[in-house]
């Protein structure tokens, strides 16, 4: 049983997605070409800020256009649901034929138009997630820029395109440099997304319930209220694992703006001009925006920006670049939620503990 007719999904989305912003031929060209050249730019500032050694050579970026972009988050989205889709598929039995059909489109449909929405919006991602090499010589992840994206909001915002570039590719790099650089970071988050899917209600009647309460939750934001369609139709079970996985997100997202900003001055001369408008510009929107951006928890994800930077600025404050390093030993160095919030928590837990502990040790 397919349960998200993903042909339908891309379909949907390429269909609905808004065109980018009219440039001539030339310009696309020298944005691609900028792109490209600047993504391996950044990844050397990146790795000498941070002092984490990837052991890999700097690659040019992937430079897509809206339609491409919502065709690689389906390959990823199918890697990721896997899992999921084949557990569903050992219950197919369970479930009559005509329900599975049209379950699978309307999924496809939902999926392919919350992209829609998503790729007009996003400047660039890490891509974690990719369908497997047959060879095993590709790359595990793909840093990916969106260039009619990019372009779109350096004329917004009337900032210089090549700090501008720079400064996002800075950003993204990051988290290329991140999930290269600490070897257990990917499978780390790989295995709670799936926990995380694999802890779903999938049970008929479970579903509906949980259905109805995203309708009051629908219901509820419109009216200007906090809540968002994840928290609404997930379990107990994946609160706890969600926990864990916001935590990390926020620690990567966050470290990755401290780094655009720390860098910036060095590298981008317009850095303050650009922060100060896009801050500005990730605030705004239309009524109808900021509505689907609370539905689908990326208000969340703004509040990730700014707390994980803040924990991140704290702790390299007090203890040092190196101090810092520590966050990436294992997963046990992981900040928890609490932890982002009062990074003096972390420092006590990672960074003074093991100091005390050697000391008592040695003095028995």
């Amino acid at each position: 049983m397919q349960v998200i007719d993903w042909d339908l999904a891309v379909a949907t989305g390429t269909r609905l997605v808004r065109p980018g912003p009219q440039v001539s031929r030339e310009e696309a060209r020298q944005a691609v070409a900028d792109l490209r050249r600047l993504s391996r730019e950044a990844e050397g500032h990146v790795r000498e800020f941070t002092r984490i050694d990837t052991e890999t050579a700097p690659q040019p970026a992937t430079i897509v256009d809206r339609p491409g972009w919502i065709k690689a988050n389906i390959d990823g989205f199918r890697v990721v649901l896997e899992p999921l889709t084949e557990r569903m598929a050992a219950r197919a039995g369970q479930t009559p034929a005509i329900v599975g059909a049209m379950g699978s489109r309307v999924t496809g449909i939902e999926v392919g138009a919350v992209l829609a929405f998503l790729a007009s919006r996003v400047l660039g991602q890490y891509e974690l997630f990719l369908p497997p090499d047959p060879t095993g010589q590709a790359a595990t992840g793909r840093l990916t820029l969106v260039a009619p994206n990019i372009v779109h909001a350096e004329h917004e915002l009337n900032v210089n395109p090549d700090d501008f570039r720079l400064w996002v590719c800075l950003h993204e790099e990051t988290h290329r440099v991140q999930f290269t650089g600490v070897h257990w970071l990917r499978e780390y988050v790989r295995t709670q997304t799936t926990d995380f899917l694999l802890a779903s209600d999938i049970d008929l009647p479970a579903l509906l319930e949980r259905l109805r309460s995203a309708a009051g939750t629908f219901t509820d934001v419109i009216r200007g209220g906090e809540g968002n369609l994840i928290d609404a139709i997930q379990t107990p079970e994946q609160k706890v694992i969600l926990d864990r996985l916001t935590a990390v997100m926020t620690l990567v997202e966050g470290h990755g703006d401290y780094v655009m900003d720390a860098v910036g001055p060095s590298v981008v001369p317009s850095v303050a001009d650009i922060r100060a408008k896009f801050h500005h510009r990730r605030e705004g929107g239309s009524r109808f925006d900021r509505t689907i951006r609370k539905l689908l928890g990326l208000d969340l994800k703004m509040k990730q920006y700014a707390e994980g930077s803040a924990f991140v600025r704290t702790v390299v404050g007090q203890v040092g670049i190196d101090g810092f390093n520590k966050v990436w030993t294992s997963p046990e160095t992981l900040p928890t939620q609490g932890e982002i919030s009062k990074p003096e928590r972390w420092i006590a837990r990672v960074i003074d503990a093991p100091a005390i502990s050697e000391v008592g040790g040695t003095s028995g």
